[in-house]
């Protein structure tokens, strides 16, 4: 299967969940750390503290979640529009689309209310923080494709 990014489907899965993964750790997680500093935030960034029943750090785990959602991310960016409305694009599907997910789906998984109780600050921060990891997703997928191109492909195919 192919598409007019990459080759294969298989050229989609690694590149795109590493973008996710480091858009969380980066992106996701430097906009979370604006907004606890401005007093927006109910939580800070990075937490360390363990999750379970795996016990790895909090924020190690946002980032897995974040890179299997960057596997979505580079499926759908090849029905995104091009130039600036892209970047529009990958910010709401990152403000959405996780965003909905966590807050109907896992919030009720781990025991807490549906929406995080549709606390403003809480839901403020979680659409920015998403959004802003959709940027940072399709950054690191241009990139990758910029880098994984034949020299001269680049030049004969424009812009990534």
């Amino acid at each position: 299967m192919t598409d007019r990014h990459s080759g294969t489907s298989l050229s989609r899965v690694v590149p795109g969940f590493i973008a996710g993964f480091l858009a969380t750790l980066i992106f996701h997680q430097l906009a979370l750390g604006l907004l606890w500093a401005a007093g927006i935030a109910p939580m800070p960034p990075f937490v360390m503290a363990h999750t379970q029943p795996m016990g790895i750090p909090a924020v190690l785990s946002l980032a897995f979640w974040g890179g299997i959602w960057g596997i979505v991310f580079a499926f759908a960016d090849a029905s995104f529009p091009r130039g600036p409305a892209y970047w529009v694009t990958a910010f709401l599907f990152g403000a959405v689309l996780p965003s909905l997910c966590a807050l109907v789906i896992v919030l009720p998984l781990k025991g807490r209310p549906l929406g995080g109780g549709w606390y403003p600050p809480f839901l403020v921060t979680v659409f920015l923080v998403n959004g802003f990891w959709g940027i940072g997703t399709g950054i690191f997928l241009r990139v990758f494709r910029v880098r994984m191109r034949a020299p001269g492909q680049a030049r004969a195919h424009g812009k990534g």
